[in-house]
């Protein structure tokens, strides 16, 4: 509960010399919520509250979602303090990890990871592939229309000028051009945005260079996790807790974990039980900090269990509210 994370970031703020705000999304199966722009004026309020400080301490959980908005939420901290550090207790992939490029520091628990930033388009261009009955839209990779044509050219072999445009040609009829072309667009943009932000923990272009590469590319997969020690590797400018804020940074995530309900999936049939309906709350974003309150994204309604006119039985979600709530 917020009231007893608030004792726990006072703690991090006596240790740090800073001010503590947290932002974490939830990747509850069934329940995931991404980093996106409806977060802005939210932690606008709480930056307000705090004012200009020496130095922040945000704490992140998050698998990722919309790269602008990362790019504008890590601005807008910035301009309120000299002094930015990120803390990352478990997950802070993609969007998230490319938030952590604009800190100072980045304090890495041992079960910490961070992920590639490689981009993924969705657009009403997508292609459409039907699951479990509904035609739902397909994300498309950049890595992965690179390695469609990686692998013909080194499996298959083929790198003459016809070849090569009867894969495109292929290509094109599978995933709609303009999306093609956006995705290799969002490839561009988020290297430059990564090359921006890096410039406050590394001074060094050859350096800048080698990270954004292997964020954007080279790691392969943008499933790839990045520990601690490869972090260190890479030249992040990564700080390992001790034992004491070690200690306070896994009392926190446990809460919010307890809060969020991160490792039961929204299975609505165990909801439900040998029950006809139930409410159910889902906390899906916290946004909070130590002088102010806890913002809280939420999904409110309850499930029902419906028998049809041919006694088959259906399980029906209805959410009666889904928005902010202040806590």
């Amino acid at each position: 509960m917020y009231a007893q994370r608030v004792t726990l970031y006072r703690q991090i703020e006596r240790l740090r010399s800073s001010k503590v705000i947290t932002y974490v999304t939830s990747d509850r199966i069934g329940m995931q919520t991404q980093i996106a722009d409806d977060a802005f004026d939210l932690l606008v309020n709480h930056l307000d509250q705090i004012g200009d400080t020496k130095r922040i301490s945000l704490i992140m959980y998050t698998r990722g979602g919309n790269t602008l908005s990362a790019w504008g939420l890590i601005n807008l901290i910035r301009l309120f303090c000299n002094e930015l550090e990120i803390i990352i207790p478990s997950k802070c992939h993609s969007a998230g990890t490319l938030m952590s490029l604009g800190a100072n520091r980045i304090i890495m628990t041992k079960q910490a990871t961070l992920g590639p930033i490689d981009p993924s388009l969705n657009s009403p261009l997508n292609p459409q592939t039907m699951i479990n009955g509904q035609m739902q839209t397909q994300s498309v990779s950049v890595e992965d229309v690179k390695g469609f044509i990686s692998i013909a050219k080194k499996e298959f072999g083929i790198e003459d000028g016809k070849g090569l445009a009867d894969i495109l040609v292929s290509l094109g009829d599978k995933v709609h051009p303009l999306v093609l072309g956006n995705v290799y667009r969002a490839q561009s943009q988020i290297q430059m945005l990564a090359t921006k932000l890096l410039a406050n923990q590394i001074n060094d272009d050859e350096a800048t260079s080698k990270i954004v590469s292997f964020l954007c590319s080279e790691s392969g997969s943008h499933d790839y996790t990045i520990n601690r020690n490869e972090a260190l590797e890479l030249g992040l400018k990564i700080e390992k807790p001790d034992d004491e804020l070690y200690q306070i940074i896994k009392a926190v995530y446990e809460d919010l974990k307890s809060d969020m309900q991160l490792s039961e999936p929204f299975n609505m049939e165990k909801i439900l039980g040998g029950m006809e309906q139930v409410q159910f709350t889902a906390n899906r974003v916290f946004i909070e900090s130590t002088d102010t309150h806890s913002d809280v994204f939420v999904s409110e309604g309850d499930i029902s269990r419906i028998t049809d006119q041919f006694g088959n039985q259906n399980i029906i979600p209805n959410v009666h509210f889904e928005g902010w709530r202040n806590q």
